[in-house]
This record gives C-alpha cells, sequence and structure tokens, in this order.
C-alpha cells in the first residue's frame, strides 16, 4: 500500500498530478482544495499522503494535501454507501473540510446538496450515515469547542476510519490518556488498537 509520497512535481493539472519520486512518476487524482494548497506547478516539492484505491477498473492512487482531507475521503468511501472515489473527490473539491464538517454536524442537507456531483439524496446519505451510523460528529463537535485535545480527536477519528464504533474508540482513547496524559496521536492509536483488540 502506498501511504505517502514525497517528490517533485512533473506535471500539474487541478485534478491530478504527477510526482517524480527517484526517478518513477507516479499519477495521483486529487481534488482541487489539494491543488490550491500545494500552488501546484511543475518542478514543486510536495509530500502528500495517498490512497491505492482498487476497483474493477483497476488501480488509482489518491492524493491529499493533509491528514484531515484523507480521513474524510476515507470515511466518504468506506462509511457512506453509493459514495465512491471519484464523488468523494467532488465533495472535498466542492467544499472545504470545516465547512464539510459543520453541514455533516448540523445535518445541513442543502449546504452539501450545492457541491458539484453531489444530489439531495446523496447529501442526505452522507449526513446519515456519518453523524447517525458512525458518531464521527460527536468528535469533530468535541474538537472544535477544545473539550477533547487534537491527539485525541486525530486517534479517535483514525480508530473510526478504521471501522470501530465512535464509543468504543473514545473509551480505548480516554484508557490511554488517563495512563499517560502526554501521549501523543500514534501512541494512542497503538494503546486503543491493543485494548480493542484484546
Amino acid at each position: 500500500m502506498i501511504a505517502r509520497l514525497r517528490g517533485t512535481l512533473i506535471e500539474a493539472y487541478p485534478n491530478r498530478l504527477v510526482v517524480d519520486v527517484q526517478g518513477v512518476g507516479y499519477e495521483v487524482f486529487i481534488p482541487v482544495s489539494t491543488f490550491d494548497r500545494l500552488h501546484a506547478s511543475e518542478g514543486v516539492k510536495v509530500d502528500l499522503r495517498t490512497h491505492l484505491h482498487f476497483s474493477q477498473l483497476g488501480q488509482k492512487l489518491f492524493g491529499f494535501a493533509s491528514e484531515e482531507e484523507r480521513d474524510i475521503f476515507l470515511l466518504l468511501i468506506d462509511r457512506v454507501s453509493g459514495v465512491g472515489p471519484s464523488m468523494a473527490i467532488a465533495v472535498l473539491s466542492g467544499v472545504e473540510v470545516s465547512k464539510f464538517k459543520q453541514c455533516v454536524v448540523s445535518g445541513d442537507v442543502a449546504g452539501l446538496s450545492k457541491v458539484k456531483g453531489v444530489g439531495k439524496k446523496t447529501a442526505e446519505r452522507i449526513v446519515l450515515e456519518l453523524k447517525d451510523k458512525v458518531g464521527v460528529t460527536d468528535t469533530w463537535q468535541d474538537a472544535a469547542s477544545g473539550s477533547v485535545s487534537e491527539c485525541a480527536a486525530d486517534a479517535e477519528l483514525a480508530l473510526i476510519a478504521l471501522g470501530y464504533k465512535q464509543v468504543d474508540a473514545r473509551k480505548a482513547v480516554r484508557k490511554i490518556l488517563d495512563a499517560d496524559p502526554a501521549a501523543t496521536t500514534e501512541i494512542l492509536i497503538r494503546g486503543a488498537l491493543r485494548g480493542l483488540q484484546g
């Protein structure tokens, strides 16, 4: 699995990059938000978080300027029925991550359905499945209010993206934090996984 790419852009388009990594050119499909954040143009050095997606049509590498963008992408394709990589990229291209989170937390179907390619039914499904079934909105709200540290929120979101329920993820992370209040995100994820699998 390719999780990260560091290299030099040899081609840059709003929806696609080619990144040279030690003489190998990787084609990476990106949201417009990533293109804008990177100020993408040929010769620019980039560091992308990636997801390699396999389908019946082959494989595609998707790239993101931040962990947050990749996390939203993975939540959409893994947790929302009927949303594939192309739709998830369209969502990230059409709305900032913070605005997307606000729409889901507040149930703003109209705001999400304004994104090009996302109809009302898809927007309703995104809100329903992320807010009610996955429970990710509690973590987003707590992180925004500061009632949970950024490390704890990141660890919870990573566990949710791996398929754990929000309630279980939060309990496991809190257990590690109680033992080690200065734990990093990586330590929290590892410890919580041990607790959840044990």
